[in-house]
């Protein structure tokens, strides 16, 4: 049988409540009901599909992931958008970081087996948000104000049941003073 995983950096339950309501938003005003399946979060790496006796092979290449990289501050700040017609997505925005993009490239050292860009972005609507809808979303959100910081300190493992569920972290661990 196989299981669906990814890689994801969560923000703190604040942050993912404050996300909620604009989640909540999406579902009310622009049918996307799938909007509120899944709490906020940053991808590292994206979903992928390995049979279930693998999965100890997988934690094994999440636990070499280099994370000696100290606990850094990450921005949020206003939404953009992919306006794919068949896909269409809006999320809320980070500010550019270094810290961020070293942390993707530890996570590529270990799990390259699949072709991806790194757009980094916390996802409010998605999945069943129709290109009219994500038309009329944007124009709100295009334009609408939110503003948000929290502090990276780990990085999550999840596999698909039902929900997401974590099955192992990793923290960062190098000091302040490396910077």
């Amino acid at each position: 049988m196989k299981n669906l995983y990814f890689i994801a950096i969560y923000p703190p339950q604040e942050v993912i409540d404050e996300v909620k309501v604009f989640k909540k938003d999406f579902a009310l005003n622009y049918h996307n009901s799938k909007a509120l399946k899944n709490d906020a979060h940053i991808t590292l790496f994206p979903p992928f599909s390995r049979e279930r006796e693998l999965e100890s092979d997988i934690h094994t290449a999440f636990q070499k992931i280099d994370t000696n990289i100290p606990p850094f501050e990450m921005v949020m700040n206003g939404f953009g958008s992919f306006p794919n017609p068949k896909n269409p997505v809006i999320f809320i925005h980070p500010e550019a970081n270094e810290h961020l993009n070293l942390l993707h490239q530890n996570v590529k050292q270990y799990f390259n087996f699949m072709k991806y860009s790194f757009n980094p972005h916390m996802t409010v609507g998605y999945r069943n948000l129709s290109f009219d809808n994500y038309l009329k979303a944007w124009e709100v959100y295009e334009t609408k104000n939110y503003k948000t910081k929290f502090i990276v300190d780990k990085i999550i493992l999840l596999r698909h049941e039902q929900n997401w569920v974590p099955i192992a972290e990793k923290q960062l661990t190098g000091n302040i003073s490396e910077k």
